[in-house]
């Protein structure tokens, strides 16, 4: 498959990627509400949408906005009830903009070690307050929203008589009527249930408050991202992305608002994740079960049976594809464990390789095809299982290579070097760890022993080589011998 097909929430098929622009590519996806640190759950549309950008980036100039949701969200995603950077903040006893600072640098961090990207443009919802309201006046001009108590409500019904709302998430408006969580304080400002704030009046103590034409208050929850993708990409844009449980209320009054404010859809290909579960159950603050990145990095946390360093998280996350289910258990993250070391093993492996004397070698065309799989798995909805089952086809063949029963062609080693390079660094955003953590300390004091180990068989002292073994063996560190004297693994 030689032309990127993605798969559209919108349409609900998979559809080749054409750009509005080309070369040009504009990416929207939904930042984090900064009142917590990052958990598992934020980590998987982190990691989704950088495997995106980097995918992307090897054939198109791409802008990649991500918003900072600073002000808005309010608890239960609903019309009512405190914000959750303020309620932070009152618990606290701090200012609100030094709870979400202090968040956005933690979640920077603990990106940082994921090895995620970080966005072209970061922008801030209170960074935008003049942009959400010429866009909330914009609409109000149209006719499809009110004003009512100094807050002003996107008219849904009437929406819905000119176009479509729930056509992204497949909501039907009457449900919705028998399912709004919002309260009844709420309801009597609106015309009918389903209506959702796009600016709200502060109350006396709400102490996050902007002066506006209607009220001193703030911004609804969604109308940011409305305002700021326009802004930054363009009234319509290629590319919006987010979790699956923003499909609904988010990302579907992002449509209504944009389709009126804008006179234009938002954005052509819309992507979404699939959600992190644990024991079937979403991840998520909300329910009280989530593992923050921070404890899995630690291994401090009842669920957790030792602590997994961050490209395993990451490992993890890529071996399912974005739009599955991945379901959280220490056996599945001990099994990317694996799997992650016997890559970097045989990457590491692949350096040392020096061409082979045997009269058959692995072809050469045998390794391209690995790439012409990797490229067609990434062309296929970003596919990054598939890759990484590729990369595994290929650590065998270095392998093989290593113990000398199929011995490789220079070009054969440059080929499995740029397929690494490729697919394993630059698009899967892995990294040898190692490297980072004083490699180079650790492999000088394991030759150090096997130095000893190894005098130790030459002296007949066999009792001291085992026990070098089995201590090795107990630290998880596998030792081999080979004709070229012993080599070690974990």
């Amino acid at each position: 498959m030689n032309t990127l097909n993605l798969y559209n929430t919108l349409t609900r098929k998979k559809e080749v990627f054409e750009p509005l622009h080309a070369p040009n590519v504009g990416m929207y996806v939904c930042g984090p509400t900064v009142y917590g640190d990052p958990h598992l759950g934020h980590a998987r549309p982190a990691i989704t949408f950088d495997l995106v950008f980097r995918y992307l980036k090897l054939k198109y100039k791409v802008r990649y906005v991500r918003n900072i949701t600073d002000v808005g969200h309010l608890e239960n995603d609903a019309d009512e009830g405190e914000d959750k950077i303020a309620k932070k903040a009152r618990l606290e006893q701090l200012e609100p903009m030094e709870v979400a600072q202090y968040y956005i640098d933690r979640y920077h961090k603990f990106m940082d070690m994921l090895n995620v990207q970080r966005p072209s443009i970061e922008p801030r919802a209170t960074g935008h307050i003049p942009e959400q309201i010429e866009a909330i006046q914009q609409i109000l001009d149209a006719g499809y929203a009110y004003e009512s108590n100094g807050s002003v409500y996107f008219d849904v019904p009437k929406y819905n008589k000119d176009y479509h709302y729930g056509k992204l998430s497949g909501r039907v408006l009457d449900e919705l009527l028998a399912t709004t969580r919002d309260n009844l304080d709420s309801q009597h400002e609106k015309r009918n249930p389903a209506d959702f704030a796009l600016w709200k009046k502060a109350s006396p103590e709400h102490i996050m408050r902007w002066n506006s034409p209607w009220s001193i208050g703030f911004p609804g929850w969604h109308v940011e991202c409305t305002a700021m993708g326009c802004k930054y990409l363009g009234k319509t844009f290629d590319i919006h992305g987010g979790g699956m449980d923003l499909q609904f209320p988010h990302h579907e009054s992002e449509i209504a608002q944009a389709c009126i404010a804008n006179n234009a859809e938002p954005a052509k290909y819309w992507m979404h994740n699939n959600m992190i579960t644990i024991d079937g159950k979403k991840m998520g603050k909300s329910l009280g079960n989530f593992i923050t990145l921070e404890q899995f990095f630690t291994g401090d946390h009842p669920s957790l049976e030792k602590a997994y360093s961050p490209m395993t998280i990451r490992f993890f996350i890529l071996q399912a594809h974005y739009r599955s289910t991945l379901d959280f258990s220490n056996e599945a993250l001990q099994a990317a464990e694996k799997g992650l070391k016997r890559l970097q093993e045989a990457k590491k492996t692949l350096q040392t390789l020096t061409p082979g004397t045997n009269f058959q070698p692995t072809p050469t065309l045998e390794i391209s095809l690995l790439s012409t799989f990797c490229k067609s798995a990434m062309n296929d909805d970003f596919s990054s299982p598939l890759v990484i089952a590729c990369l595994f086809d290929a650590a065998k063949i270095i392998n093989s290579a290593k113990d000398g029963k199929t011995p490789l062609l220079n070009d054969g080693i440059k080929a499995l070097k740029e397929l690494f390079d490729v697919y394993y660094t630059q698009i899967l955003g892995l990294s040898d760890e190692a490297d980072s953590n004083n490699s180079e300390l650790i492999d000088g004091l394991m030759q150090m022993i096997l130095d000893i180990r190894q005098q130790a068989k030459t002296n007949r002292d066999y009792a001291t080589s085992d026990h070098i073994r089995d201590a090795l063996t107990a630290l998880n560190i596998v030792v081999k011998d080979g004709k070229d004297g012993a080599s070690w693994s974990f």
